[in-house]
């Protein structure tokens, strides 16, 4: 009698989509069932509105969070509709209501969980390994850091998922990348991704979900996967993931919303089946050897334009091409960089420590290492911006704030904050070294030049004045 031949070998990615399939719609596109939902004011308003004027409802409304994040003030003693946006306060309040109307799971901006939807959901286990998570922005791909396969989408397919809680999606490509060798000191998770795209380009991700592997991923904390996979999509990939292990259950075990007792043992038995199967094949793997990587910095308008924080400035002529010489001659001009100066000792005028992608609390540990008995140079304005609430009074409970604002530093409300111009024109027509995910003209305020790093490099260069490298500032804990 014959024996059935073993199942191939099968990807992460390979395991949560077949389990997610309700149907297939071509022969590269497959109808998925979306676990999570969540929306918040400034697109989520605009779902919401335009489900219920077609008359429909929430088909899942205990699987879908709505939060208030991105237009609401980060200024201590906010109100309730308080918005530097012109559009905010309307925007706000049309979620509110929905929310409060539909009976969804809704973090007000006052509520004791409130904060970034993507700090928020792995933050109280609302999101788990295994799940789908859908959101409109783009960063949401953040959430993979726990094993999750989470993506932005549109408002349209918002109201879709909102009214179905499922959604097509075509069947990307396979990447893995494996990040190998011991991460050096002063090196973090932001240093690893702006690495990997400064490699590879910003469009080396396009078609492909990506998941990152290696040594110095197995030992990497969860916060710190969140942040690689955060800026996933800065790679132009969609999805990017760390499937689970024993560092992602440590971290969930005992959040608010996670499994208890007996389910919690069942989920990670499952969880654990999720893992990429030895011998399973991806379509392109990426190798970088982390024993060389140093602080990382973007010196131009795109991150791929990045380097290490003791490299000069390139010079455009040297470019490979045409198009990316032109790209290169933007930045220098729009920059005003000079081509062959080194970006160590550049002058700043503002240091921003928060987003989606820097403002949990081992962000804000590192940064305060390096801040604490120290003093941010006169005249540069410093602004903290927690991700989360919890994060916020969790910092406090340590006596972070004090070594913030005893630095100089402005200690804020958790939102999404200056992370982009959403009215507030804080930074305009300065140099910024930021904690956040993009680089683009004008994307913290008209004129606003953004050098992307860590938040190690961020408050090093606060202290300094100018870009500094966080390996020459004795950290104190």
């Amino acid at each position: 009698m014959s024996m059935k031949a073993p199942p191939p070998p099968r990807t992460f990615l390979d395991k949560v989509w077949a389990e997610h399939r309700i149907l297939p719609l071509s022969p590269d596109a497959d109808l998925l069932q979306i676990d999570r939902l969540i929306l918040h004011e400034l697109s989520g308003s605009q779902v919401m509105r335009a489900l219920g004027e077609s008359g429909r409802t929430p088909m899942a409304r205990d699987q879908v969070l709505t939060v208030i994040e991105h237009l609401i003030s980060t200024r201590p003693g906010r109100g309730p509709v308080e918005s530097p946006s012109k559009s905010g306060p309307i925007m706000i309040e049309t979620t509110r209501q929905a929310s409060r109307d539909w009976g969804l799971k809704f973090f007000d901006y006052d509520h004791p969980l409130q904060g970034i939807a993507h700090v928020v959901a792995p933050e109280q286990g609302i999101v788990f390994p295994g799940a789908t998570l859908v959101c409109c922005d783009s960063h949401t791909s953040t959430v993979g850091g726990i094993g999750a396969l989470a993506w932005g989408i549109g408002a349209s397919e918002a109201e879709h998922v909102l009214a179905t809680q499922a959604l097509a999606q075509t069947r990307p490509r396979r990447m893995r990348v494996n990040f190998n060798g011991t991460i050096g000191e002063g090196v973090y998770a932001k240093d690893l991704i702006l690495a990997l795209i400064g490699q590879l380009g910003a469009q080396g991700g396009i078609g492909y979900a990506v998941e990152y592997a290696g040594s110095a991923i197995a030992s990497l904390p969860v916060e710190g996967r969140l942040t690689l996979c955060n800026m996933s999509v800065e790679f132009s990939a969609k999805y990017g993931f760390v499937p689970a292990d024993d560092i992602t259950f440590e971290y969930l075990v005992g959040r608010r919303f996670s499994p208890r007792g007996a389910a919690w043992d069942q989920a990670v038995a499952h969880w654990r089946n999720l893992r990429t199967d030895e011998g399973a094949q991806f379509d392109k793997e990426v190798d970088i050897d982390c024993r060389s990587l140093t602080p990382q910095i973007t010196w131009g308008v795109s991150p791929q334009q990045v380097l290490s924080v003791r490299d000069v400035v390139p010079d455009p002529a040297d470019a490979p091409d045409a198009e990316s010489r032109a790209l290169a001659e933007r930045a220098v001009r729009y920059m005003r960089l000079t081509p062959g100066t080194p970006l160590l000792g550049t002058a700043i005028d503002a240091a921003y420590i928060g987003s989606c992608t820097n403002a949990r609390l081992s962000d804000l540990r590192a940064a305060a290492r390096l801040l604490r008995g120290r003093h941010v140079k006169p005249g540069i304005q410093a602004v903290c911006v927690p991700g989360s609430t919890p994060v916020k009074h969790a910092a406090e409970a340590e006596g972070l704030d004090r070594v913030f604002m005893d630095a100089g530093f402005e200690w804020r409300e958790a939102a999404c904050g200056f992370c982009a111009n959403m009215g507030d024109a804080r930074f305009a027509d300065q140099r910024v070294i930021s904690t956040t995910n993009r680089n683009f003209e004008d994307r913290q305020g008209p004129a606003t030049r953004t050098h992307l790093a860590s938040p190690a490099t961020v408050a090093a260069s606060a202290i300094a004045g100018c870009i500094a490298d966080p390996r020459l500032f004795t950290a104190i804990d």
